[in-house]
């Protein structure tokens, strides 16, 4: 959420401003101290904020986007800064307001089966939270052990469940948001289906330019009673395509579906060592989950559908922690290219 770029701003006359609703040391200005938020995960473009806040309360967010409103200042929201987009690269003369410290866990409805949670908390977290209640959050983004939910619903997160649970957008039922004025607004409904345009759709993906989010509301579903994973590996990235139309065409929507090609295979493998074949072209993994009757049935169609597709090899997880450890490669396939990129 940004204005038009504000040159020439005294730094110290705007932290004195801001230290009428913010503690010293939530007011961050010296260089070693901005350079952790001169960009998010997409490295190659960095920047320096003119200025850091770290509030840890809704009132002085409010107070911070009011002073910023009438002075015209730039503000950037920021989250865990493990978003690729760019979304939360600062503005030179600008503030960079971060939402770490609004970490909190508000309030849990096993039988309505959603959570309130502030932005700051963590994606993982939110699954952890609600599993005594046999419940998860559906979205899984590469980086849940350390992405937070706010940033999610910024960018509309999905992860490798997305094929059959969807984006952040459809697992999300409310939201509050400030908006640069400083008004506290909440969007979406405790309803299933709120009437009306579909603003939740529209703030959600929108990278902070319309509003800053300070909670949440998410949908939580039951943990399925049966998960199987399968890893299948091709001598040729095209018929690794085939087989996923053949699988979608059979009617079977997977929990997850997704293909490595060789680089990301070998580069994961000398990763984290989850057993890739790294000679494979490609591979490509498949989560069924179900009924113990319904993923049986589908996980014998998926294997004859890959081999008469070309697969080389077929593998079926021998239990969860293989399976956890087939998808743990995956998720680290960007960190693992970033270890062996020469920047």
């Amino acid at each position: 959420m940004s204005h038009t770029s504000v040159e020439g701003v005294n730094r110290q006359q705007l932290i004195q401003q801001l230290q009428d609703f913010l503690p010293a040391d939530a007011i961050l200005s010296q260089p070693e101290d901005l350079r952790p938020y001169e960009c998010d995960a997409l490295s190659a473009y960095r920047q320096m904020p003119l200025i850091v806040v770290l509030p840890d309360t809704t009132e002085q967010i409010q107070g911070i986007l009011r002073l910023c409103h009438k002075i015209n200042l730039p503000v950037v929201a920021r989250g865990a800064g493990t978003g690729l987009s760019g979304g939360a690269l600062p503005n030179e003369n600008g503030l960079l307001l971060s939402l770490a410290k609004l970490n909190s866990i508000i309030a849990i409805n096993s039988e309505l089966r959603t959570a309130r949670v502030q932005p700051g908390v963590r994606n993982l977290a939110i699954s952890q939270a609600v599993a005594q209640f046999g419940l998860f959050y559906a979205p899984d983004p590469s980086s849940q052990i350390a992405c937070t939910i706010g940033g999610n619903v910024a960018e509309n997160s999905g992860g490798v469940h997305c094929l059959k649970y969807g984006l952040t957008v459809h697992n999300i039922q409310q939201i509050k948001i400030i908006s640069i004025a400083g008004d506290l607004i909440t969007i979406g409904s405790t309803g299933l289906d709120c009437p009306g345009y579909d603003l939740l759709a529209l703030m959600t993906g929108s990278e902070g330019m319309l509003g800053v989010i300070v909670e949440v509301t998410v949908k939580l579903l039951p943990k399925p009673e049966c998960v199987q994973t399968l890893l299948a590996a091709f001598d040729d990235i095209s018929k690794a395509g085939t087989a996923v139309a053949d699988i979608i065409s059979a009617g079977i929507i997977p929990a997850g579906l997704e293909m490595m090609d060789k680089l990301a295979i070998q580069a994961a493998e000398d990763f984290v060592h989850a057993g890739y074949p790294v000679d494979a072209a490609a591979i490509l993994l498949c989560e069924l989950d179900g009924s113990e009757i319904e993923v049986a049935t589908h996980t014998d169609a998926v294997r004859e559908l890959l081999n008469n597709s070309g697969a080389t090899e077929v593998r079926t997880a021998k239990d969860a922690q293989q399976g956890l450890t087939f998808w743990k490669g995956r998720k680290a396939a960007f960190p693992a290219v970033g270890r062996i990129s020469p920047d």
